[in-house]
Order: structure tokens, then C-alpha cells, then sequence
């Protein structure tokens, strides 16, 4: 295999750190030529010092001054800004643009890589969520791949891998169910932010982790997994599978449904992204399945997790729908997160922003981004 480059956006976040572990394991064929997050100075220093990427990149151009001081004795360029963040994404040639940036802010990365050739693994959801119609018709007539980070989507991925995507049924998308499983609407009115990041299964950031309690992260990737996998959005239905040992699963028009199993580490979709289509040794475990004993599924508690219908509802609306979804999620943990909302009234304020909005069709990127914008300010 020749040397693999990556381009490494959210470097400093759950994905992105769990993303150098795998390269550590694999320096002898592997590079990072980009690094690119957020505003976390210290961490990022600390990567440049031991990666000796080309460039780096930090959005908040406060940071990036106090960073290129910091490694001025480096011979990295560092650059800030949405600008900044485009470049990283579309830097070198034949590299993988690897795209970990939460929020909508991660789109136009993703289409500058497509744009400079680049396959893609993707991390960001959100960039299909609210652009989905604009990202797949782009990485078709590029020629690119889109090669999915999230467990999910990286076990339905494989599960589909030299199946004919005319004979898939339905995805059976499986949850862990997130921290507040088997509660009730009426106990989670003044549960806290610190009681709701603690995800029993998952190694994830606070949005994702969030998300995850609210059941709105499945609704998210229930769109995503639509426009991955060309299939509407009633196709999919979500299980839930506390144990987080079956990631997903397809079910055929035969009848036959294949799963994917694996311990809960998001380094085995990770590096199953890099390496794609091969597959290396990776320290995680094994399943004892003698010891599991049994395997347990659950439908979702709809009524109480109310994310994931309305999720369901922007993705049969379509058009600029799943973007305000999306925009007025952010929002919503955001808020949340400060202390300024309680757990229900993320789902208050999505659905307010759903009602309020009046659909476009087919929007642009700048239509998306005036969107969260407006949405999000």
C-alpha cells in the first residue's frame, strides 16, 4: 500500500484524538499532513510537536496567533478562520480528507475536499444532514468516496460492501439508547448537564454525547444514512441495543439481514475508514459471545425521546427542513449546556424552529449557512 496522507479536521475532539491513536499504530505507512480544530491551543501544540504536519489549522484566529508563537520554531504554517479550515481540507494531492468538525460549520470543508479530488471520511454528520443534496451529486461527478466514520453508518457500510443496493430492504439502525434509557418524560425535566453526558457506552464529545440522551443524534444520522445509502428515510428504523455490540445491521429483500459486531471503539470504524477497503490488527478485543450470553433489542421510547420523530418529520419535509433541525439542535445543547434550558426544551426549541420555518426547496450553501445563522445567533 502506498503511503497514506491524511488531512485531520476536529484533531483535538473525541474523533480526532482517537484518529492519532490509530496513525501512532501505523506511522510506517502513515502521514499527517493537516491539522485543523478549534481553539485548543495547548492540544494542538502538543500534536504539531509530534505529527509535523505541513499545516495547522485553529478557527479562532485569537488561538491561531498564540499558537504560531508557540511553534514558531516548527516549520508548520499556521493559518485561521473559515479560510484556513478550507485550505486544510483541500490540502495536497490524493490526499484523505478525514472530516471530524462538529456542526454545520464542517459542510463547506467536506465540498472543498470533494472539489480537490479527495475521498472523504466523514465524521461530520451534519454535513448531510443540512447538505446532503449538494455533497453526494458533488462526490459522484468528482469520483470520490464518501466513507463513513460514525459506527452506524461504518457497519451498514460494510454490511453492504459487494451487496447490490437495489436488494436492501431496510436499515436497522441500533442505538445504545444514551444515558437516560428507560427514564420518563416527567424524570428528565431537571436532570442536569453533567448527569447527561455520562454515555455508559461511548467515548463521544459533550454535542454528540447530548445528542445521543436526546435520541436526536439517531435522527441525524437516520438522514445521513439516507443520503449515504439512497434510501428513504421510512426504510430505516432504529433499534435500540444497550449492550453497543451490534453497530447496525441491513436486512434483504430475501429476507436475510447481515449485522455488524464488534466491541464499542470508535478507533475500529475509524481506522476501517482509513484503510478501506483493507483491514488491520487493532488491539480492542473480542467479543465473548459464550459470555454475553444473549443479545437484547428495544423499540424507542418515542413519546419521551422526542428527537427522533422529529427528525423523521424534517427528513419526509426534505428540502432546507433537516437544516433548521439541525441549526436549532445546536442551539438547543448549546444552551442546554450553559444552564439556560432545561433537557425538554431542546426538543421545545427544535420544534419551534420547525414550526416557524417556511421550506426551501433546494438551498444553496449560503441559504444553509444564512440558516444557522439566523437560527443559531
Amino acid at each position: 500500500m502506498t503511503e497514506k496522507r491524511i488531512n485531520l479536521l476536529g484533531s483535538t475532539g473525541s474523533i480526532g484524538t482517537q484518529t492519532l491513536d490509530v496513525v501512532r499504530r501505523n506511522l510506517a505507512d502513515t502521514r499527517i499532513d493537516v491539522l485543523a480544530a478549534g481553539s485548543n491551543t495547548a492540544l494542538m501544540e502538543e500534536q504539531i510537536r509530534e505529527f509535523r504536519p505541513a499545516i495547522a489549522c485553529l478557527y479562532n484566529e485569537n488561538a491561531a496567533r498564540d499558537l504560531a508563537v508557540r511553534v514558531r520554531d516548527l516549520p508548520v504554517r499556521v493559518t485561521s478562520g473559515m479560510e484556513g479550515l478550507l485550505e486544510a481540507a483541500s490540502y495536497g494531492q490524493g490526499n484523505l480528507t478525514l472530516n471530524a468538525v462538529v456542526g454545520m460549520i464542517g459542510i463547506r470543508p467536506t465540498l472543498a475536499a470533494i472539489s480537490e479530488g479527495h475521498d472523504v471520511a466523514l465524521a461530520n454528520k451534519e454535513s448531510l444532514v443540512a447538505a446532503g443534496h449538494l455533497i453526494m451529486p458533488a462526490a459522484k461527478a468528482k469520483g470520490v468516496q464518501i466513507i463513513p466514520v460514525d459506527s452506524e453508518h461504518s457497519a451498514i457500510f460494510q454490511c453492504e460492501h459487494n451487496e447490490d443496493r437495489k436488494e436492501v430492504k431496510r436499515i436497522l439502525l441500533t442505538c445504545s439508547g444514551g444515558t437516560f434509557l428507560g427514564k420518563k418524560a416527567e424524570e428528565l425535566e431537571n436532570v442536569t448537564a453533567a448527569e447527561a453526558l455520562h454515555n455508559p457506552n461511548w467515548d463521544m464529545g459533550a454535542k454528540v454525547t447530548i445528542d445521543s440522551a436526546t435520541l436526536v443524534n439517531k435522527g441525524l444520522e437516520v438522514i445521513e444514512a439516507s443520503w449515504l445509502f439512497d434510501i428513504g428515510a421510512e426504510d430505516i428504523k432504529v433499534l435500540i441495543q444497550p449492550q453497543s455490540l451490534v453497530h447496525s445491521m441491513v436486512e434483504f429483500q430475501d429476507g436475510s439481514v447481515m449485522a455488524h459486531i464488534a466491541l464499542p471503539d470508535m478507533r475500529l470504524p475509524i481506522q476501517y475508514a482509513i484503510y478501506y477497503p483493507h483491514r488491520r490488527e487493532l488491539p480492542i478485543g473480542s467479543v465473548d459471545f459464550a459470555a454475553i450470553g444473549s443479545i437484547r433489542f428495544m423499540e424507542p421510547d418515542r413519546e419521551t425521546f422526542r428527537g427522533l420523530d422529529l427528525a423523521y418529520r424534517a427528513a419526509k419535509t426534505g428540502g432546507s427542513m433537516p437544516a433548521v433541525f439541525n441549526a436549532a439542535n445546536e442551539t438547543a445543547v448549546k444552551r442546554f449546556l450553559k444552564g439556560e434550558i432545561r433537557f425538554p426544551g431542546i426538543y421545545e426549541t427544535i420544534e419551534k424552529a420547525m414550526d416557524s420555518h417556511n421550506v426551501i426547496k433546494d438551498p444553496g450553501i449560503d441559504e444553509i449557512e444564512a440558516l444557522r445563522e439566523e437560527i443559531c445567533s
